[in-house]
């Protein structure tokens, strides 16, 4: 359970000095994050249910605009496609990361563990993913019974979103197929107002066929269900009454299914040089969405990635995503918009470090940012000396 938190009137004030542009998305996002949606009590399955876990992680995957259902290879599997972890080259693997959102007031962090059993061909992963916001102001007591304002009544409270996947994946004789899936826990909770627990299931495979590889991913299989419970005591219904505000009850929201399919194609240049060009297509299953293929109830996103490496050493990394229709300040006419992102990584030994720029030019409508990555591994497998 979050505390309340004391909040100084000067952290207050300076709070209200955030520039325009970034409060109204901060704004945007607090109530994203509280979506309490379904607040009649009964169960719904609005659009961009528990969507924090659609913004992907490892800046190797940002930086090709999240292309790598196919191709993923490593711990990060547990999250694209759990089928991967069969293909890590050590015995233990561990990934983390961290980037930030709205000038830094969301914080979004991954942390991942992936243990290869050889002796069954198989492996077994744990990823837990954060998207939080901080000390946001809770002004419910700014103003006494006499009408006077009083800043030492703000205190602070948090909105954050968490999940926790176990993994298991299974290497299978038959063509190279590789298939495992994931038990999905997710917890949301804003301040001591409103919390959710949520239980599903993905699945997923991979197949390699000379040099294609072959991916898809089924996310929430049998939908994921988040039961929200509420806690208010009477002195703030009286406030959120008095405000304007409707004091939700109880209820229960639906994440339906949604299945990615990835096809890669791995060019040999030359001895030195390599390029793995990649595209999925998130195929949504919650009715007509802002992609470029909208429909009712099916919508199709698609994207692309490719990567270039260096005798696999130093990678250069770029995707186009996140394609969507909008109507600009200056015209009457719908326009087209799209996501462009860039990385690069390194890999020294045991430890490969990523980095990724996305939305570079402010192409798109979503605000920029830069993701870092760490990924280490314990026993690796030495590669094979070129010839």
């Amino acid at each position: 359970m979050t505390s309340k938190r004391p909040f100084s009137a000067k952290n207050f004030l300076n709070f209200r000095q955030i520039r325009e542009p970034y409060m109204r998305k901060y704004l945007i996002l607090i109530l994203g994050s509280m979506s309490i949606l379904p607040v009649l009590g009964q169960s719904s399955a609005p659009k961009y249910s528990n969507e924090f876990l659609s913004i992907g992680i490892s800046a190797r995957a940002l930086g090709m605009s999240n292309t790598v259902v196919a191709s993923v290879n490593d711990v990060t599997g547990g999250y694209w496609n759990p089928a991967a972890l069969t293909l890590i080259e050590s015995d233990i693997q561990l990934g983390v990361m961290h980037s930030e959102y709205f000038a830094g007031i969301a914080k979004y962090d991954y942390g991942s563990f992936a243990m290869a059993l050889p002796e069954k061909n198989a492996a077994v992963g744990l990823s837990i993913i954060r998207f939080g916001v901080d000390d946001i102001p809770n002004t419910l007591y700014l103003v006494e019974a006499d009408g006077s304002i009083n800043y030492d009544n703000i205190t602070a409270f948090s909105v954050a979103d968490y999940a926790f996947l176990g993994s298991y994946a299974q290497q299978l004789k038959w063509h190279n197929l590789r298939v495992g899936g994931n038990i999905k826990v997710v917890h949301r909770e804003a301040g001591d107002f409103a919390t959710a627990w949520g239980f599903g299931l993905d699945a997923g495979a991979q197949m390699d066929l000379n040099n294609w590889k072959f991916g898809a991913t089924f996310k929430d299989i049998t939908s994921t269900f988040n039961a929200w419970s509420f806690s208010f005591t009477e002195e703030e219904k009286q406030v959120l009454l008095a405000t304007g505000n409707i004091i939700p009850e109880n209820s229960l929201e639906i994440t339906t299914p949604k299945l990615i399919l990835g096809a890669a194609y791995d060019f040999t240049l030359n001895e030195n040089f390599g390029l793995l060009a990649e595209v999925n297509a998130d195929i949504t299953t919650d009715g007509r969405r802002n992609v470029l293929i909208s429909a009712d109830p099916v919508s199709i996103d698609p994207h692309l990635g490719i990567e270039a490496d260096y005798k696999e050493f130093i990678y250069v990394r770029a995707g186009i995503g996140n394609v969507q229709r909008y109507i600009p300040d200056d015209l009457f006419e719908e326009a087209w918009t799209m996501q462009p992102n860039i990385g690069l990584g390194v890999e020294i030994g045991p430890v490969m470090l990523d980095y990724a720029y996305t939305n570079i030019g402010k192409q798109s409508e979503v605000l920029y940012s830069h993701v870092f990555s760490l990924m280490f591994n314990i026993n690796k497998t030495p590669k094979p000396a070129a010839e």
